[in-house]
């Protein structure tokens, strides 16, 4: 059997060619997209990704809402206080509440709260003034609370998905009678796989975001206190 050399380069080419599709058909065969590889593990492994995804969309919904909360609210004015002093000082009390109301801040509220109840007990101003407090503390803090039950409750439903796909395994290996194919596993293995990793991302940010957050509202929690203090011995200053 002899090939002319044309015959033969033509042989060569088409061999290529047909290797070349072959490899690019395994290729495909082998890619998956993000959401086909989260949604492959049957129905159980794709109602608990779903699941983890919401918690996770809600964790990073929160952490941003929060942040620019916390941020609004840290805003300080270095003179506020010296302008307040300078209006107790004068007797401007209706000048100092107008400066508090035009701040808009935690710290502006706790003070008009302590300027309201000027002349009552100073242990009576310092009640108002803790109470206020508690208020704004309370508002920094909201829905905080949130961001620690999806940290962990993420990987607990990750864990979830893991024992629920193992048991499809093992399922599928015992109704086969120890013969099952490795194709027959993979819907279990899939979703005690996906929904593993998943739960960990959905706990890992969660924990994150609420950590920041928490070291975020003690800043303000100690800014808030400092003001607190100052006015109160402003109030204790002779006249």
């Amino acid at each position: 059997y002899y090939l002319k050399p044309k015959n033969m380069l033509q042989y060569f080419i088409q061999d290529d060619e047909s290797g070349a599709q072959e490899l690019a058909n395994v290729s495909e065969e082998k890619t998956l997209s993000l959401m086909e590889l989260l949604f492959q593990g049957g129905i159980a492994g794709s109602i608990i990704i779903a699941i983890l995804l919401i918690l996770l969309f809600i964790a990073i919904y929160l952490y941003f809402e929060r942040s620019f909360a916390i941020k609004a609210a840290s805003k300080e004015d270095v003179n506020f206080m010296n302008q307040i002093k300078e209006h107790i000082a004068g007797g401007n009390l209706e000048g100092a509440t107008q400066l508090c109301t035009q701040k808009d801040s935690p710290v502006s509220r706790i003070t008009a709260k302590g300027i309201s109840r000027i002349g009552s007990p100073l242990e009576d101003i310092n009640t108002a003034i803790e109470n206020a407090g508690k208020l704004e503390v309370y508002k920094l803090e909201k829905n905080i609370s949130i961001l620690a039950t999806i940290a962990g409750a993420g990987p607990m439903i990750g864990f979830l998905g893991t024992v629920i796909g193992m048991v499809l395994a093992f399922h599928e290996l015992s109704s086969s009678g120890g013969q099952a194919e490795m194709g027959a596993l993979a819907e279990g293995i899939y979703t005690a796989m996906t929904t593993t990793v998943v739960g960990l991302i959905v706990g890992i940010v969660a924990y994150i975001g609420y950590n920041h957050l928490v070291v975020k509202t003690d800043k303000i929690v100690y800014q808030m206190e400092m003001n607190a203090v100052d006015f109160l011995d402003l109030l204790n200053e002779p006249a």
